[in-house]
């Protein structure tokens, strides 16, 4: 799709306009079209890029055209404008956190953010319930004398929102490059067998670590070349129960019925089992049908038992003639 570009404002707000007309390029600040007024950002990403990027972040649905578009490049002294207003944007959010308090609402100013042309003022919060604040809407527009607009956050998208360092010491990938904050659940911690610490395996915000998702379909394939824990097979031991696996090392620990247990890798484990217990069976390939047919007829007690087929096809005969 041509004249389809990516826009990042403060923080994680990132949003898609049209550039048909403007020539742009990634990492230029431009002016945008914006609610009842005029936005500055910075491009990100063109074309199919960001395209695809934008359809990530609507949850996988067909990418629609943007209706807004982007008006011109910014002017140097526009964006030295921009950086006053982000160290104004501390002055407003610690003077918004006084009128919270004034007015007893449980809420946590978490951000604020200007539009580029001071007609609207967002305020990113945390609140465990819904907050009545209207009462506060109207204090803080005869205070700026701007359009307010409060927004709540959930913890991971405050975490995402002020940014900070995981403990790979990295910053935290949810504020810089990933575009959707997916569900993490505790079972992909027990798959990988990590620690069920929560101190462990949390992050900055103190949910579960987003990262836990990127090995995980990687652990849930090596898991399959194994067999499950629990299972029984017949080795070179006898029978014998699978207690536990180690994908890293490729070993498996089994228990015989007496309790005894002993470490094997899967190359091994796959070798016996593939004999079918038998020590002496010069080859790893379990014996074919076709093995068990050539021994000798008449002898009822070798495997393929031919002794006892060709007495039954032999009755058949004569009672058909």
């Amino acid at each position: 799709m041509n004249g389809f570009a990516e826009v990042r404002f403060k923080g994680t707000r990132r949003e898609c306009f049209i550039s048909r007309g403007v020539e742009v390029f990634p990492g230029a600040y431009v002016v945008v079209e914006a609610d009842r007024g005029e936005d500055l950002g910075e491009v990100t990403a063109l074309g199919t890029i960001a395209e695809r990027k934008c359809a990530a972040s609507s949850a996988g649905c067909a990418t629609s055209t943007p209706e807004r578009r982007i008006l011109r490049l910014a002017e140097p002294g526009e964006v030295q404008r921009l950086e006053e207003m982000r160290a104004d944007e501390t002055r407003a959010r610690l003077e918004t956190a006084t009128h919270v308090a004034r007015h007893g609402l449980k809420m946590k100013v978490t951000e604020s953010e200007w539009q580029f042309d001071r007609k609207k003022l967002i305020i990113y919060f945390t609140a465990e319930r819904r907050v009545d604040f209207r009462e506060l809407v109207r204090d803080l527009a005869r205070v700026f004398r701007t359009r307010i607009e409060l927004k709540q956050i959930g913890i991971r998208d405050e975490a995402a929102l002020l940014g900070g360092v995981g403990r790979c010491g990295r910053e935290i990938c949810c504020s810089t490059w990933l575009p959707e904050l997916k569900p993490v659940s505790l079972q992909l911690a027990k798959h990988q067998r990590l620690s069920l610490n929560p101190a462990q395996i949390s992050g900055c915000c103190g949910r579960l670590m987003c990262c836990l998702m990127y090995e995980h379909q990687t652990y849930v394939e090596a898991r399959r070349r194994f067999p499950r824990e629990g299972r029984s097979l017949r080795t070179a031991k006898g029978l014998e129960q699978v207690v536990s696996v180690d994908i890293w090392r490729e070993r498996v620990v089994l228990k015989d019925k007496e309790g005894s247990r002993r470490s094997v890798t899967l190359a091994e484990l796959r070798h016996e089992v593939a004999r079918g217990g038998d020590p002496g069976s010069p080859s790893g390939d379990p014996p074919s049908p076709s093995e068990g047919s050539q021994a000798p007829q008449g002898d009822p007690q070798t495997p393929g038992n031919g002794g006892k087929k060709n007495s039954s096809v032999r009755r058949k005969r004569r009672a058909s003639d």
